[in-house]
Protein backbone atom coordinates (compact mmCIF):
# COMPACT_ATOMS: atom_id res chain seq x y z
CA UNK A 1 0.00 0.00 0.00
CA UNK A 2 1.20 3.68 -0.31
CA UNK A 3 0.56 6.82 0.70
CA UNK A 4 0.79 10.35 -1.02
CA UNK A 5 2.60 13.04 1.35
CA UNK A 6 2.94 16.59 0.54
CA UNK A 7 6.75 16.86 -1.19
CA UNK A 8 9.37 19.21 0.59
CA UNK A 9 12.59 20.33 -0.10
CA UNK A 10 13.85 17.60 1.95
CA UNK A 11 12.79 15.78 -1.06
CA UNK A 12 14.69 17.30 -3.61
CA UNK A 13 17.75 15.07 -3.90
CA UNK A 14 15.83 11.81 -4.51
CA UNK A 15 13.95 13.72 -7.23
CA UNK A 16 16.68 14.83 -8.84
CA UNK A 17 18.45 10.91 -8.67
CA UNK A 18 15.68 10.13 -10.67
CA UNK A 19 15.84 12.54 -13.07
CA UNK A 20 18.57 10.92 -15.20
CA UNK A 21 18.71 12.80 -18.88
CA UNK A 22 16.85 15.74 -20.76
CA UNK A 23 14.81 12.80 -22.71
CA UNK A 24 13.09 11.15 -19.23
CA UNK A 25 13.07 15.19 -17.84
CA UNK A 26 10.89 16.16 -20.84
CA UNK A 27 8.98 13.02 -20.82
CA UNK A 28 7.62 13.74 -16.97
CA UNK A 29 7.43 17.14 -17.06
CA UNK A 30 7.23 18.85 -20.36
CA UNK A 31 9.33 22.30 -20.86
CA UNK A 32 8.58 23.01 -17.87
CA UNK A 33 12.38 22.09 -16.18
CA UNK A 34 15.40 22.22 -17.37
CA UNK A 35 17.87 20.22 -17.41
CA UNK A 36 19.51 19.20 -15.19
CA UNK A 37 16.72 19.65 -12.27
CA UNK A 38 18.03 21.85 -9.93
CA UNK A 39 16.99 22.90 -6.39
CA UNK A 40 16.41 26.50 -7.68
CA UNK A 41 13.78 25.16 -9.93
CA UNK A 42 12.28 23.00 -7.87
CA UNK A 43 12.04 25.61 -5.16
CA UNK A 44 9.96 27.67 -8.07
CA UNK A 45 7.97 24.56 -8.67
CA UNK A 46 6.87 24.57 -4.66
CA UNK A 47 6.36 28.23 -4.20
CA UNK A 48 2.54 28.85 -3.36
CA UNK A 49 1.87 24.98 -3.37
CA UNK A 50 0.07 22.47 -0.96
CA UNK A 51 -1.62 25.34 1.40
CA UNK A 52 -4.92 26.10 1.80
CA UNK A 53 -6.34 27.87 -1.44
CA UNK A 54 -3.73 26.59 -3.29
CA UNK A 55 -3.87 25.94 -7.24
CA UNK A 56 -1.26 22.64 -6.86
CA UNK A 57 -0.78 20.66 -4.59
CA UNK A 58 2.72 17.95 -4.82
CA UNK A 59 3.39 15.06 -3.64
CA UNK A 60 5.94 11.79 -2.95
CA UNK A 61 4.70 8.56 -2.76
CA UNK A 62 5.43 6.58 -0.06
CA UNK A 63 5.48 2.78 0.08
CA UNK A 64 3.41 2.36 4.02
CA UNK A 65 5.56 -1.05 4.67
CA UNK A 66 9.25 0.49 4.25
CA UNK A 67 8.38 4.05 4.83
CA UNK A 68 10.45 4.63 1.56
CA UNK A 69 9.48 7.12 -1.08
CA UNK A 70 9.12 5.79 -4.33
CA UNK A 71 7.77 8.15 -6.34
CA UNK A 72 6.32 11.28 -7.11
CA UNK A 73 2.81 13.21 -8.48
CA UNK A 74 1.03 16.64 -8.79
CA UNK A 75 -1.92 18.29 -8.63
CA UNK A 76 -2.02 21.64 -10.85
CA UNK A 77 -4.04 23.67 -12.62
CA UNK A 78 -6.65 23.84 -10.08
CA UNK A 79 -9.59 25.63 -10.77
CA UNK A 80 -12.38 26.45 -8.49
CA UNK A 81 -14.35 28.51 -10.58
CA UNK A 82 -15.19 25.51 -13.50
CA UNK A 83 -14.32 23.02 -10.34
CA UNK A 84 -11.24 20.94 -12.75
CA UNK A 85 -7.88 19.87 -11.91
CA UNK A 86 -5.05 18.48 -13.77
CA UNK A 87 -3.02 15.15 -12.56
CA UNK A 88 0.83 15.48 -13.77
CA UNK A 89 3.98 15.01 -13.08
CA UNK A 90 3.47 10.84 -12.13
CA UNK A 91 6.75 8.99 -11.70
CA UNK A 92 7.67 5.63 -9.98
CA UNK A 93 11.42 6.56 -9.17
CA UNK A 94 12.12 3.57 -7.20
CA UNK A 95 12.00 0.66 -10.61
CA UNK A 96 11.62 -2.24 -7.93
CA UNK A 97 8.08 -0.81 -7.88
CA UNK A 98 7.52 -0.61 -11.81
CA UNK A 99 4.54 -3.43 -12.72
CA UNK A 100 2.94 -3.53 -9.63
CA UNK A 101 -0.13 -1.03 -9.75
CA UNK A 102 1.49 1.77 -8.56
CA UNK A 103 0.87 4.24 -10.85
CA UNK A 104 -2.73 3.65 -11.40
CA UNK A 105 -2.89 3.55 -7.16
CA UNK A 106 -1.23 6.90 -7.09
CA UNK A 107 -3.44 8.06 -9.69
CA UNK A 108 -6.78 6.77 -8.22
CA UNK A 109 -5.78 8.99 -5.06
CA UNK A 110 -5.16 12.29 -6.80
CA UNK A 111 -9.06 11.46 -8.13
CA UNK A 112 -10.10 10.78 -4.67
CA UNK A 113 -8.71 14.14 -3.38
CA UNK A 114 -10.07 16.04 -6.33
CA UNK A 115 -12.93 14.50 -5.94
CA UNK A 116 -13.75 13.75 -2.21
CA UNK A 117 -11.24 16.61 -0.59
CA UNK A 118 -11.70 19.20 -3.14
CA UNK A 119 -14.58 18.65 -4.48
CA UNK A 120 -14.07 19.35 -7.77
CA UNK A 121 -15.92 18.18 -11.04
CA UNK A 122 -13.26 16.85 -13.52
CA UNK A 123 -10.09 15.76 -13.52
CA UNK A 124 -7.69 15.61 -16.43
CA UNK A 125 -3.99 14.38 -17.43
CA UNK A 126 -2.03 14.13 -20.67
CA UNK A 127 -0.06 11.48 -21.42
CA UNK A 128 2.73 11.14 -24.74
CA UNK A 129 1.02 8.18 -26.95
CA UNK A 130 3.95 5.94 -26.84
CA UNK A 131 3.83 5.47 -23.17
CA UNK A 132 1.34 2.98 -23.52
CA UNK A 133 2.28 1.49 -19.72
CA UNK A 134 0.75 5.06 -18.35
CA UNK A 135 -2.04 4.88 -20.36
CA UNK A 136 -3.23 1.50 -19.42
CA UNK A 137 -2.98 2.30 -15.87
CA UNK A 138 -4.68 5.31 -16.18
CA UNK A 139 -7.35 3.14 -17.88
CA UNK A 140 -7.51 1.11 -14.99
CA UNK A 141 -7.71 4.06 -12.74
CA UNK A 142 -11.02 5.42 -14.90
CA UNK A 143 -9.85 8.05 -16.94
CA UNK A 144 -11.00 7.88 -20.52
CA UNK A 145 -9.37 9.11 -23.35
CA UNK A 146 -10.87 12.12 -24.38
CA UNK A 147 -8.39 12.82 -28.03
CA UNK A 148 -4.97 12.55 -29.46
CA UNK A 149 -3.11 16.00 -29.96
CA UNK A 150 -1.14 15.06 -33.00
CA UNK A 151 2.94 16.71 -32.83
CA UNK A 152 1.78 18.50 -29.74
CA UNK A 153 5.03 18.81 -28.27
CA UNK A 154 8.44 19.01 -30.31
CA UNK A 155 11.52 17.33 -28.73
CA UNK A 156 14.58 18.01 -30.75
CA UNK A 157 13.77 17.09 -34.28
CA UNK A 158 10.71 15.36 -33.59
CA UNK A 159 6.96 15.96 -32.62
CA UNK A 160 5.45 13.71 -29.85
CA UNK A 161 1.47 13.18 -29.96
CA UNK A 162 -0.35 13.23 -26.28
CA UNK A 163 -3.12 12.04 -25.27
CA UNK A 164 -5.91 13.75 -23.14
CA UNK A 165 -8.18 11.89 -20.66
CA UNK A 166 -10.14 12.40 -17.89
CA UNK A 167 -12.63 11.99 -15.58
CA UNK A 168 -15.56 13.15 -14.00
CA UNK A 169 -17.08 13.28 -10.85
CA UNK A 170 -20.12 11.17 -11.67
CA UNK A 171 -17.70 8.42 -13.27
CA UNK A 172 -15.51 8.30 -9.77
CA UNK A 173 -18.65 7.81 -7.95
CA UNK A 174 -19.58 5.09 -9.92
CA UNK A 175 -16.29 3.91 -10.30
CA UNK A 176 -15.19 3.85 -6.34
CA UNK A 177 -18.42 1.60 -5.40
Amino acid sequence: MIQLRYFTEEDFDLLQSWIHDFTFLHQWAGHSFTYPLTDEQLYKYLKDANQDGSSKLIYKVVDQGSNKVIGHISIGRIDRTNDNARIGRVLIGDSNYLGKGIGTEIVRQCARIIFEDLELNRASLGVFDFNKAAIRSYEKAGFVQEGKLRQARKFGDEYWSLIEMSMLKEEWNAYKD
